[in-house]
């Protein structure tokens, strides 16, 4: 089943951590992939250390896609579009498959969108899925079985207070 968390709220990628640890409770096999990030958030560090999680992300980080230059964009793009067909091969021996920022990297188009789905096509009756970022497309939508949107209605960062250790990350 494919799960989509999204929304301009705080929560997509822990909500989609919950469901991983979860699942890891309950000893299925997990696979976390990360687009956008760095891998140094509290629950990636939380979850890397369980034996049935495996944490992947780019090895380069390039920072909010909004704020690169052009060369920098295609420098994503080709860093993705590899890093996209590692994944889902590996995703083959878990359980659970999760696909952090991937809406963002299918909406900024850096990954191939006609590969991830027929992934999600394949793939979504044999292990469940979940897909975080803001705004997913249509198409996502409509192959989605669970769909949940965080929606913004007060956070510290509107008075200016920064982000905090532990906290938002």
């Amino acid at each position: 089943m494919i799960h989509i968390y999204h929304g301009d709220g705080k929560g997509k990628t822990t909500a989609a951590c919950g469901l991983a640890l979860r699942a890891s409770g309950r000893g299925l096999r997990v696979l976390l992939a990360q687009f956008f990030k760095d891998g140094s958030s509290g629950e990636i560090a939380a979850l890397s250390r369980l034996p049935n999680v495996t944490v992947l992300h780019p090895a380069v980080h390039y920072g909010r896609y909004k704020t690169l230059t052009e060369s920098e964009r295609q420098a994503v793009k080709a860093c993705y579009h590899e890093y996209l067909p590692e994944v889902l091969a590996r995703s083959e021996d878990h359980d659970l498959v999760v696909l952090d920022e991937i809406v963002s990297a299918y909406n900024y188009n850096v990954i191939g969108r006609r590969t991830l789905i027929a992934f999600l096509k394949a793939q979504s009756r044999r292990r469940e899925i979940v897909l975080t970022g803001r705004g997913p497309a249509p198409e996502l939508l409509d192959l989605a079985d669970y769909i949940t949107e965080m929606r913004n209605q007060k956070h510290p960062f509107d008075r200016g207070i920064a982000a905090r250790d532990g906290i938002e990350y």
